[in-house]
């Protein structure tokens, strides 16, 4: 059996919810609470890539203030992918995406000198009904024109229980998955995504 450590990168302003999403992938909770991350935390995820291979990844939460230091090239040494994430609901959050991906650009690079692959995370979508930001453009052509290899919705909360199981009876996952919602059934496809590209497997 083999095992592959990678590091990817969760990125993005100051409260969009970075640590909720992480949470919630690795240890299927959520939590009302803010309490903002200080510097970098970690976590980690170890998938079953196929029958020879384990992926541990190991998810890096870059506090959202981080971008304005010095210290985010230390911490992007060595990743092989990131998740750049935004509020749908805050229209400044997806404004500094394209400097977060700059930033990203500019200080790491895959071993063979091509950027990190980035995914776009539209975070929390369980709160269009009360209306998300008007002036969003339409992420697929954003994120084609601005190298993102991909984007999707998501959401780290949990939806009521009527929600969860129509989520859950059509999703391709089965039941042993607890995630219930679908924008948060999308989030291991786009990590192992980012392994992908990154040619570390």
């Amino acid at each position: 059996m083999r095992e592959r450590l990678l590091k990817v990168l969760v990125i993005g302003d100051l409260g969009v919810g970075k640590t909720s999403i992480i949470k919630r992938y690795v240890h299927q909770v959520f939590s009302q609470h803010y309490r903002a991350t200080i510097g970098v935390d970690f976590a980690l995820k170890v998938l079953n890539w196929d029958h020879k291979t384990v992926v541990r990844l190991q998810l890096w939460d870059i506090a959202g203030q981080e971008r304005y230091g010095n210290m985010t090239r230390v911490y992007y040494r060595e990743a092989v992918g990131a998740l750049v994430v935004f509020d749908m609901t805050r229209l400044s959050t997806f404004q500094a995406i394209l400097k977060w991906k700059g930033d990203l650009d500019s200080k790491v690079a895959l071993s063979n000198g091509r950027p990190v692959p980035a995914v776009l995370l539209a975070n929390k979508c369980d709160q269009r009904r009360h209306g998300l930001c008007p002036k969003l453009p339409k992420l697929e052509n954003f994120s084609k024109e601005y190298g993102f290899v991909d984007w999707y919705e998501t959401s780290a909360k949990p939806p009521p229980p009527a929600l969860r199981d129509k989520a859950l009876s059509h999703s391709q996952t089965g039941p042993g998955v607890d995630l219930g919602h679908q924008c948060v059934l999308s989030l291991p496809r786009d990590i192992q995504e980012v392994a992908h590209l990154a040619g570390s497997l």
